[in-house]
């Protein structure tokens, strides 16, 4: 019986917890917990009655705000926390990794979908370099290995029992496997690939995507700009991974369209509900303000657009968003200078 250490108690990390005690093997599962409301709520009534309310850990889930008790003998490591916070959190992880006295690899899971700022690393490669560097240093290199979980997985409905479809990526095909096998059941349904790149880019530029795909619906524009947005919006996500070495299979899979379609037209999309009230004239440190959970695209498009100018890949929508979000442009003129570019072929 293998154990699975979730480290992050958020939403996405609470509805792992809750959908792995579905899975079709069991396992031993700790959930490390960091701030103290959430810790007691889960410790009291088994419920996240702040990021989760009204979903249900089961009983056997481990609840622990310490990171060595958290880890200690895990197989699987889920990293389930905000991209800002990522390095800090994994570098915390640090002294409770015993990797020498290993029998197998641990595997390392990111289930965060973001770029860091300033550094341009997606999340995996923000783990290698805290945890993978130190190992290799170490030199236990061999005893680390990484993946990404990514695809359309509202975390409500991950909790709910909702079928869900997701990619666990890795360039290691026994630690794909590993994971799918583990994780899979009756409602989460996991695809193994090799392409990280692509996955995680996909999962993190769609968030900058639904932000404007919300501002449509905030201005009252209808479906046919709506569509129009995510189908333009695809096509830059798609140029930007391939640019950095991702394939575009991958970004028209789950990692892609699928996350894509789900973020940008969900209800339950936070990154598409702070674009919506950009849209309504809200201004965005007050948005902001009034959230609890992160919404991670707005982070996102100014690493976004980093990348994409350091790799010479044009993206007018994130380019527009970054505008929106960070330079004070109005919605309405963003969407103007999208439709008012110079006309070129599809």
């Amino acid at each position: 019986m293998k154990k699975i250490a979730i480290v992050g108690a958020g939403s996405c990390g609470t509805a792992l917890a809750i959908a792995l005690g579905r899975s079709r093997n069991a396992h031993r599962l700790s959930l490390w917990v960091h701030g103290a409301d959430v810790l007691a709520a889960l410790r009291d009534e088994r419920e996240n009655s702040v990021y989760l309310p009204g979903a249900r850990l089961p009983g056997d889930v481990q609840i622990t705000n310490d990171m060595g008790e958290a880890l200690a003998g895990a197989d699987i490591v889920v990293g389930a926390i905000p991209s800002a916070h990522a390095r800090a959190v994994y570098s915390a992880m640090l002294p409770h990794l015993d990797m020498q006295t290993r029998a197998e690899a641990l595997i390392f899971v990111s289930a965060t979908k973001g770029i860091e700022n300033g550094s341009l690393l997606r999340m995996t490669e923000v783990a290698s370099d805290v945890l993978g560097k130190t190992l290799r240093d170490a030199g236990s290199e061999r005893g680390l290995r990484f993946a990404a979980l990514s695809g359309p997985s509202f975390a409500r409905e991950v909790a709910r029992g909702d079928p869900t479809a997701v990619v666990i990526a890795s360039r290691d095909a026994k630690a794909a496997a590993c994971v799918q096998e583990e994780f899979s059941g009756a409602t989460l349904r996991l695809y193994t690939n090799d392409d990280v790149v692509g996955t995680e880019l996909g999962g993190a530029v769609k968030n900058v995507i639904a932000i404007a795909a919300g501002i449509c619906d905030g201005l009252g524009l209808g479906h046919n700009s709506i569509a129009a947005l995510v189908t333009r919006g695809l096509a830059e996500m798609t140029r930007l991974a391939a640019a950095l070495g991702g394939r575009r299979d991958t970004l028209a899979g789950l990692a892609g369209l699928g996350d894509l379609v789900l973020t940008a037209t969900g209800t339950l999309s936070r990154n598409r509900a702070v674009g919506v009230e950009l849209g309504q004239g809200r201004k965005l440190q007050d948005i902001l303000g009034g959230m609890r959970m992160v919404a991670e695209g707005v982070g996102t498009t100014a690493a976004a657009l980093a990348l994409a100018q350091r790799h010479a890949v044009e993206m007018p929508i994130t380019e527009q968003m970054h505008a929106v979000l960070h330079e004070g442009r109005e919605p309405r003129c963003a969407m103007r200078e999208l439709m008012e570019r110079k006309l070129k072929q599809e």
